[in-house]
């Protein structure tokens, strides 16, 4: 079943915050739920659709569900770790043109920062994953295994960490107008090289901030969306796709968007050069490089020279990204930050980016998320919207 322009994004908020000293993980979903209603125009009784991931755990949405006090027909708590938000708005899209519920609304929040979350350096322990307690003992951690894949990516395709440095760049060019990011201090390719090694070849500046934060989606039928007085964003493509350890058949050089960016491009009945903006989930710098390949920015191998010389800088490159600094520069709250990548497009689709980052006629968006490991086992989901 096509979802093209059968769902609409009506409603966007993503939270100020940076550190929640004060507030529960269930209070920044509430907040984030109140100003996407806000937004919107809609009220909590207009919901019927509720998506969820991540914190607080345990019985997926149904606590969340109870504590926000919502009358449902339909729920769904995928966990694609990172890719779970983009994934959300594709079911929600669907949810809707199935007639399982009319207005949808999806929250994400998370205190990593005030918890002194090691996300990225500690030891991930053994999981329910089969083969996760043989890789366990080795004491593997995210920030190791995207390590991998970028240095594979340099020995086979001669990348460079300058190369990769230019993805930080371009972040920090657009982290300086926001003023709720956490690093808005403009960054050069030198001040990148210069930051410490955190695990070869990854800078300290090549990794993603940890932050407290959350924000919120609602996702609404046709009928709805005209009935509102907000800037009209229609879902036109989406897809998703696992990737995995491949039964031995490891190849650390491309990630799940191979699988999740053509049917997203084929469904939205564009081209990858018809793209205006792209929010690409950035873990880490290499994690960029390679979806830019895998989604057709670029041909294979070709991802170092296409980031090279700010060509990810609004108003400068061919592929402006991540306008609001995006996770390398802005924020990453809990380990499912691509809520916040289509919060981004839908802002540039509604011309409601900072005036020195707003793409110019900026009616066809993209984001795309990746969830989990690029060096294991992780998800990935490719959103399209567009402005009509």
């Amino acid at each position: 079943m096509s979802i093209k322009g059968k769902a609409y994004v009506v409603g966007v908020y993503e939270h100020p915050t940076r550190k929640a000293d004060d507030k529960s993980v269930a209070a920044l979903h509430a907040e984030s739920a109140k100003g996407a209603l806000e937004d919107a125009g809609l009220s909590k009784s207009d919901i019927d659709g509720y998506f969820f991931a991540g914190e607080p755990s345990g019985l997926g949405s149904l606590p969340m569900v109870d504590y926000l006090g919502l009358k449902l027909s339909h729920m769904d708590s995928t966990d694609t770790g990172g890719s779970s938000y983009i994934l959300h708005v594709g079911h929600a899209a669907e949810a809707i043109a199935a007639g399982k519920c009319r207005i949808a609304l999806i929250t994400l929040a998370g205190r990593p920062r005030s918890e002194g979350m090691a996300t990225g350096t500690a030891s991930r322990p053994a999981t329910n994953a089969p083969d996760s307690e043989f890789e366990a003992p080795y004491g593997a951690a995210t920030a190791n295994m995207y390590a991998m894949c970028a240095m594979r990516h340099m020995y086979e395709y001669g990348t460079t960490s300058e190369q990769l440095a230019w993805i930080k760049v371009a972040a920090s060019h657009h982290a300086q107008h926001n003023p709720h990011a956490m690093l808005r201090e403009l960054v050069t390719v030198e001040d990148v090289l210069a930051s410490p090694v955190i695990t070869d070849p990854l800078h300290r500046l090549d990794c993603c901030v940890i932050s407290d934060g959350g924000g919120a989606i609602i996702v609404a039928s046709p009928e709805v969306a005209r009935s509102l007085k907000r800037p009209k964003v229609r879902v036109i493509g989406h897809g998703e796709a696992p990737k995995g350890q491949m039964g031995g058949h490891v190849d650390l050089t491309y990630s799940g968007a191979v699988w999740s960016g053509p049917p997203a491009f084929a469904e939205a009945g564009i081209r990858p050069t018809d793209i205006k903006y792209a929010s690409i989930y950035d873990s880490f710098t290499i994690t960029v490089l390679m979806q830019i390949e895998d989604l057709g920015f670029c041909a294979k191998g070709e991802g170092g020279r296409f980031v090279a010389d700010g060509n990810l800088i609004s108003g400068v490159g061919r592929l402006p990204f991540n306008t609001d600094g995006g996770g390398l520069c802005n924020n990453h709250p809990s380990n499912r930050g691509g809520l916040t990548k289509v919060i981004e497009a839908v802002r540039q689709l509604r011309g409601e980016a900072h005036p020195a980052v707003q793409v110019r006629n900026c009616d066809l968006a993209l984001a795309h998320g990746t969830g989990g490991s690029l060096g294991t086992r992780h998800g990935a989901a490719t959103l399209i919207m567009e402005r009509e």
